[in-house]
């Protein structure tokens, strides 16, 4: 099965190599057929600590790394 890749904006880069990321989806809704926006937050892996808040990232699937990231930095 293939991995997921999602795009969004780092909002926060405080933790030792994690960044959360917030990814936007829009969708039309059922019975209004009017554009919903919905943000989620995903914690992502950056091994080099490089990525910076406000960044335009992707972020992939990977297998857990901790409690709360299974989502790795593609690019930034």
């Amino acid at each position: 099965m293939p991995k997921r890749i999602l795009q969004g904006v780092v909002v926060s880069d405080k933790n030792d190599k994690t960044v959360v990321v917030k990814v936007e989806r829009r969708f039309a809704h059922p019975l209004l057929r009017k554009t919903v926006r919905r943000t989620k937050r995903y914690q992502a892996h950056d091994e080099s600590n490089k990525i910076k808040v406000g960044e335009q990232v992707s972020i992939q699937e990977c297998a857990p790394i901790s409690k709360s990231k299974c989502w790795t930095v593609v690019t930034g």
